[in-house]
């Protein structure tokens, strides 16, 4: 055993690299992604340490050249997941009583591997398997689960340094210990680093995890798992499982051991584990902890004092980066009447300059959504606003014949409550308000009410008094806020994310307040000179 109080390096965000045309890190980014187009892989599943394959095989290819193969996963069954939960819980005891120091040191190496060899790995993965760009890839795939493992070091250190007061003769003190049981973590398609924080917060304070990833994520699931394997994480600490939600759910919340759930993904989802977690309340061995990132309409608001450059820009980047795909993207804006035909005007600009195509191209900044169901649904969205007599100002066209591609589009609304305006589309769709100038602050209101959503929003003023209407007015309309900013891009370390309302639990990935729903504290009291006899001063 060692003894010390260990301070680990100091958490600083990963630098995030440019990928200049002719750069070393682009020519070395671009062979990773035709060595991945060159090979098909067999992905098995992950279960104590050891590959499962079932035989039973779906194809991956690229949202934005389908007809591609980039390999096959082994589908699982409930059996498989089972088998998971045996092999975390069978793994819980050791990991539990390993020192902490031994843990981070695992998450360290995580960050460092990624940092170098794994760096273009995960990020080409990324890129042909859920369609990003470079650049999209790079602040996700690489930077931003760096810091997750970095920065959550640093913050479950200051957890464990919480500690209570001991007055003379007394040695209060408070441990954190991990849940007991098994943790579930139900990840999304739409960021590589969320889908590896998930199952890694709760581990690294001591948990172990099944961790079921979307079917359009799992080839870079895939890679994060030998990431993991070869950072060191001992088997069966997080057991990767390729199954449906329901057989997940079927299995895992009927287990007497189910102790949390970390997810990320749609409200109605959501809201089903809820409800068969509270049916279930009386089969578990304690109250499973339920984590939760939803759902979004974001927004943004601009005052008749914006400047309109700042403003157009935050639509473009906004509504756009990643096609929309991202739970922050701007999905509905107001605009106020003054500034709308100028704003318009540089938007379409920035719209034309956009490039649309695959991501071995790096002058595309725009690819496919992800599947064809998604495809479906913005096409439907689409059309619907154009039969209904909304006006289209700019895109509105669609194309799945390669890929799934949509064009970024704006749709101005007549009515402030049109659908587009209140229901989350996850797309390359942006929906405007014109609004006269004189009915700011009422607009504030409508904006607060629209949607039951409160994930992310941005007001865009110069005018400082109106900063602070929309910042007083819209307190719980977003858990992440933004003065003259796109609503997107929260960095580990420096903006907590997480909304409230329909969007999530809020308990802020990227901080200390999400590592604390991942550990059961024990008070201890230790009496440094006991009493020796019942009686107390006042009996005389």
């Amino acid at each position: 055993m060692a003894f010390g109080i260990f301070t680990p390096p100091v958490a600083k965000n990963e630098p995030v690299r440019a990928y200049a045309p002719g750069s070393a890190e682009a020519k070395s980014l671009k062979a990773q992604i035709d060595a991945f187009r060159a090979q098909e892989i067999d992905i098995p599943m992950f279960i104590g340490g050891k590959e499962v394959r079932t035989g039973k095989t779906k194809r991956l290819a690229p949202p934005h050249d389908h007809q591609h193969s980039l390999g096959h996963y082994h589908e699982g069954d409930a059996s498989h997941v089972k088998m998971a939960i045996d092999a975390a819980l069978a793994a819980r005891k050791s990991w539990e009583a390993l020192p902490w120091e031994q843990r981070a040191a695992i998450f360290l190496r995580m960050a460092d591997l990624l940092q170098g060899p794994y760096r273009d790995i995960i990020n080409a993965a990324t890129m042909l398997g859920q369609s990003k760009n470079p650049f999209q890839a790079e602040i996700d795939a690489a930077c931003e689960l760096i810091d997750f493992f970095k920065f959550n070091v640093q913050y479950m250190i200051q957890l464990y340094q919480q500690q209570p007061e001991s007055l003379p003769l007394t040695w209060n003190r408070v441990e954190y210990r991990p849940l007991e049981g098994f943790v579930f973590a139900l990840t999304p398609f739409n960021f590589t680093s969320i889908a590896g924080n998930l199952p890694t917060a709760p581990a690294m304070m001591g948990n172990t995890v099944v961790w079921k990833p979307s079917n359009t994520q799992i080839y870079s699931a895939y890679w994060l798992m030998r990431l993991f394997q070869d950072a060191g994480l001992p088997d069966g600490i997080i057991n990767l499982v390729y199954v449906s939600g329901p057989v997940a759910g079927d299995v895992i919340f009927a287990h007497p051991d189910f102790a949390g759930i970390h997810f990320t993904g749609s409200s109605g989802v959501f809201n089903d584990i809820w409800k068969t977690v509270g049916n279930n309340i009386s089969k578990y061995k304690s109250y499973p902890r339920i984590v939760g990132e939803t759902g979004g309409k974001d927004f943004i608001v601009a005052h008749h004092s914006a400047d309109v450059d700042i403003l157009a820009t935050a639509i473009s980047r906004g509504a756009f980066e990643f096609q929309g795909q991202k739970c922050s993207a701007a999905s509905r804006a107001y605009i106020p009447a003054s500034l709308w035909e100028t704003t318009i005007k540089r938007v379409k600009a920035d719209l034309a300059d956009m490039k649309m195509g695959g991501v071995e191209d790096f002058t595309n900044f725009i690819n496919a959504v992800i599947d064809e169901k998604s495809f479906d649904k913005l096409a439907s969205f689409i059309e619907r606003a154009k039969a209904d007599g909304q006006e289209i100002v700019a895109g509105g066209k669609y194309d799945k014949s390669k890929g799934y591609f949509i064009e970024p589009t704006i749709i101005r609304a007549k009515d402030p409550q049109y659908v587009t305006m209140c229901e989350e589309l996850f797309g390359p769709v942006l929906t405007v308000y014109v609004y006269e100038d004189a009915q700011y602050e009422q607009v504030l209101e409508l904006c607060d009410r629209t949607s039951p959503y409160a994930l992310t929003g941005a007001v865009i003023a110069q005018d400082r008094y109106a900063v602070d209407l929309a910042t007083e007015k819209l307190r719980h309309a977003a858990g992440n806020f933004y003065i003259n900013d796109k609503p997107t891009g929260a960095v580990v370390g420096q903006q907590p994310f997480g909304g409230a309302r329909a969007s999530g639990t809020n308990d802020k990935a990227g901080s200390m307040l999400n590592l604390i729903r991942w550990v059961s504290a024990r008070t201890i009291k230790e009496n440094l000179n006991p009493p020796k006899g019942y009686r107390y001063p006042f009996q005389g």
